[in-house]
């Protein structure tokens, strides 16, 4: 079974996102559960806490249907001690937040060596932030998602990914989400169905599939290995809809939450309804 969402808006406190997934049509979904693209945020309240898991028990989300993301601020492999430190600081916090709201994982973009140490360092520090960040919580997945690699951020090849899980030391408590867009400006082809199943079969064979806890699913504006992030509407972008109808008929994403981040979100409702259907429609001979 796919679980199909949206990544919906937490204005007015973490339950809002809950009503704002269900009235799209989701049964998942990413929120963030603090602001962004701020440092600090006020502790969440006991009624927000609450509120928040009154929700999902009313609307049958559990927490493996929910992908909550962090800061963008965060980079957990940066060179320098005192914005290491900072946030490592930011991570656990975020950490304990989705253990207050019953939350299993979090996801994270995995971080930049800022051209100040080697690839090979940094994939290390990003491994020693989350076996630091493990040590001092107790439940949740640190959920690496892959990215364009634009700059000089890490996580744009499989490798990396597979670098950094080599490097944790509780493996049940590491993952990864794979960003459709990312994955397609970082030179991986999902505009066929082959290049769908060549892409994921990569995946299987560097990473594993028994790690893979979430996916979003964005078209892309970029060209193919621009390595550059621009997100777009199913359909309308570079990648086209023939590899999203093959993602949704693989089986090896059952169970996941797929997370759409398109730049529409008025159409967030038809393209969850869209993915739905190519399920139920027969598979080519």
């Amino acid at each position: 079974m796919k679980h199909i969402g949206a990544h919906v808006s937490a204005a007015g406190g973490p339950a809002k996102a809950i009503e704002r997934a269900v009235e799209i049509g989701a049964d998942a979904l990413a929120l963030f559960t603090k602001n962004q693209r701020r440092w600090h945020a006020k502790p969440l309240s006991e009624t927000a806490i609450a509120e928040f898991r009154e929700a999902c028990a009313h609307h049958g989300f559990g927490p493996g249907q929910i992908l909550p993301h962090d800061s963008y601020l965060i980079n957990l492999g940066h060179p320098e001690r005192d914005g290491l430190e900072k946030s490592r600081a930011a991570f656990l916090d975020e950490c304990r937040r989705c253990e207050q709201l019953g939350l299993t994982l979090l996801n994270f973009h995995p971080g930049s060596h800022l051209g100040r140490i080697s690839e090979d360092d940094c994939l290390a520090r990003i491994a020693e932030s989350i076996n630091w960040a493990h040590a001092q919580t107790e439940s949740v997945v640190a959920v690496i998602e892959n990215t364009a690699g634009q700059g000089t951020n890490l996580g744009h090849r499989f490798e990396h990914l597979a670098a950094i899980i080599e490097q944790v030391d509780d493996k049940s408590r590491v993952g990864v989400c794979i960003d459709t867009c990312h994955a397609f400006a970082a030179g991986y082809d999902l505009r066929s169905a082959q290049a769908t199943t060549a892409t994921l079969d990569e995946f299987g064979e560097v990473v594993g599939f028994d790690y893979l806890r979430g996916m979003h699913l964005n078209d892309a504006k970029s060209a193919f290995a621009s390595r550059v992030d621009r997100h777009h509407s199913l359909g309308h972008g570079n990648i086209g809809l023939e590899g999203f109808t093959t993602l949704m008929r693989d089986p090896r994403l059952d169970g996941i939450p797929l997370i759409l981040e398109t730049i529409e979100p008025a159409l967030w409702s038809e393209e969850i309804a869209w993915l739905r259907a190519q399920q139920a429609m027969p598979r080519p001979a």
